[in-house]
């Protein structure tokens, strides 16, 4: 697994390029995004549209940091899910947890606009 990055002004999109997001990639992802919480970034885009499938370990990792982010007064917006991922987010009722859009320009002008940024 790879992960991408593309900032836009003060929002960070994370891209998670891998088409299986499970225990492997969990120990990849939370140091990185740990690590750009801690640097200061407050607005996250987490694209998740590579994933055919994400596990609860993964699953674990996001609400985790969401959790470190929303006590910073930050965001995090979820993207791209294919049809397996959806159901897990609605199976675990996670969908009323997250904010979820289906591109990143909508998660941007989301953001923008709700925060002034």
């Amino acid at each position: 697994m790879e992960i991408l990055e593309e900032r836009f002004g003060k929002i960070l999109v994370e891209v998670v390029n891998s088409d299986r997001a499970t225990l492997n990639e969990a120990a990849r992802f939370k140091p990185t995004i740990n690590q750009r919480i801690d640097e200061g970034f407050r607005y996250f885009i987490i694209d998740l549209s590579d994933c055919d499938f994400i596990d609860s370990t993964f699953l674990g990792v996001l609400v985790h940091s969401l959790k470190r982010i929303r006590r910073r007064e930050g965001q995090m917006r979820l993207i791209g899910f294919k049809p397996p991922v959806k159901s897990m987010f609605e199976l675990t009722r996670m969908d009323k947890v997250f904010k979820i859009h289906e591109t990143v320009e909508e998660a941007l002008s989301q953001i923008q606009n709700e925060e002034n940024i």
